[in-house]
């Protein structure tokens, strides 16, 4: 049962006589835990809503389309609270976070329901055979998990929970009630790699087409590692063998099925010192929100942004009516053209992505050499140089590195250096006051290539 905290005005529930404070209690019968039940049983065209006020029990009819809403809200979207994690595994990044930073930031979410509502990964510890069967037969789907190996003593001794390896056996009963499965490994130097790797591959791909897909990803090491497990990063040797037996498997599974299934994350290659692979070898991209292709998909966006973009001034629609007010002084004009106005910005990166957006900004200002744009790696200070993406950066980080450079008309940076809602970087800096301490006004861009030319050239700029 769960508390209702307000209802739309007009809504089909508003016009039942359903008030805020109202307990929800059943729809047509079934007990409401949470979002999953409440959205299950909500597509019905018949609705009897069981609620309970005060002391009073009262049932309330409703009839609506399958799908329509009836306008109730409530305090949380999981209408319950987050299931907090309950392993202890050796590689876990929030366990490594530095102290003093916002408090939400460490907790550990392993929460079924927001593998379905937002992707998140789970590691199934947190799940109960009652629960298998309810994703079964809601077919709640895809569900995304961390699995690391599939050696169950192993699972259980990276994981720090005796349940780690029993749960395994969840694979085979949601493959088989026909959830899709996506996969991921996060991949600990002398721990699962090597013939252990090679046993979790083996293991995984009897679970094809169930399972759609697998990305193979490096721990990631900060330098807060005091009191925790001894892990040490590939070195690039070792990442370079990693791609190569990953490689080797994903083409011999490729061969049999048409599918690669499992797939190395872009940081593997960048450590290896290797070229991300072409736009082919990532199939439909199903891994690239845990970094796998993101880079080739990115510059793919990019390149042909650059090859399609129109041969016109730059900057917003603001900035070219104020250009035109300005004739044209290159010689051999004859005044009679306006003026290509100048626009010179500069762009924040971590060291992951800088050299693919080193090449777009040079093919970019090839193409429209009115505008410069300079090019800024910033290392991570903040949770040690091992961290090396763009969404990991600081604000803390950007202005001290930044600190009395001449940045321009504009800096960008990627969207994802903020949390969800856009006010902060991570280390409770807001866009503004970065944007203070650089002089600057600050860019935001989101994953889209073709998003990051148009703020090269000024299109649809959103300033801070």
């Amino acid at each position: 049962m769960v508390t209702i905290k307000e209802v739309e005005k007009h809504s089909r529930a508003a016009r039942a006589g359903i008030r805020a404070g109202d307990v929800l209690l059943a729809l047509n019968g079934h007990p409401i835990a949470d979002v999953l039940d409440y959205r299950f049983y909500l597509a019905e065209e018949r609705l009897t809503v069981t609620l309970r006020r005060g002391e009073k029990d009262l049932v309330k009819k409703i009839r609506k389309q399958t799908y329509d809403d009836i306008g109730l809200g409530f305090e949380t979207a999981l209408m319950d609270k987050k299931q907090s994690c309950r392993n202890k595994c050796i590689f876990c990044f929030i366990d490594q976070l530095p102290k003093g930073m916002r408090e939400s930031l460490y907790f550990k979410d392993d929460d079924a329901r927001l593998s379905f509502l937002h992707g998140n990964y789970i590691t199934l510890t947190n799940l109960t055979d009652a629960d298998i069967d309810r994703i079964l037969t809601m077919h709640i789907s895809p569900i995304n998990v961390s699995i690391h190996t599939t050696d169950p003593e192993l699972r259980v001794r990276m994981m720090g929970n005796k349940r780690a390896g029993a749960v395994l056996s969840y694979l085979d009963r949601l493959a088989a009630g026909g959830i899709t499965l996506r996969g991921q490994i996060v991949l600990c130097r002398g721990v699962n790699d090597g013939a252990a790797l090679d046993r979790t591959m083996r293991d995984l791909a009897r679970l094809y087409p169930s399972l759609d897909s697998v990305s193979v990803v490096p721990a990631g090491l900060t330098d807060h590692r005091e009191g925790l497990y001894p892990l040490t990063p590939f070195t690039k040797e070792e990442a370079a063998a990693v791609v190569r037996q990953v490689e080797v498997f994903s083409a011999a599974h490729a061969e049999k099925t048409g599918s690669r299934l499992i797939f190395v994350a872009d940081e593997f290659y960048l450590q290896a010192g290797l070229p991300i692979p072409p736009e082919e070898a990532y199939e439909d991209y199903p891994q690239i929100e845990n970094g796998v292709g993101m880079l080739r998909s990115f510059y793919e966006e990019a390149r042909h942004a650059v090859e399609n973009a129109v041969d016109s001034p730059i900057g917003s629609k603001k900035t070219q009516e104020a250009a035109n007010t300005v004739k044209d002084c290159r010689p051999g004009a004859d005044g009679g053209e306006p003026c290509r106005r100048k626009r010179r910005i500069s762009l924040a990166t971590g060291v992951a992505a800088a050299p693919m957006l080193k090449k777009i900004v040079e093919e970019v200002c090839e193409k429209h050499p009115e505008m410069s744009c300079k090019v800024y790696t910033i290392r991570n200070k903040w949770f040690g140089e091992q961290i090396t993406v763009a969404g990991l950066l600081t604000g803390h980080d950007i202005a001290e590195q930044l600190a009395g450079e001449d940045l321009g008309e504009a800096l960008l940076l990627s969207r994802t250096t903020l949390r969800a809602g856009g006010d902060l970087f991570l280390c409770g800096m807001t866009p503004a006051e970065l944007s203070k301490k650089l002089g600057v006004p600050l860019t935001f861009i989101g994953e889209d290539g073709a998003e990051f030319v148009d703020a090269l050239l000024g299109k649809g700029e959103n300033e801070v």
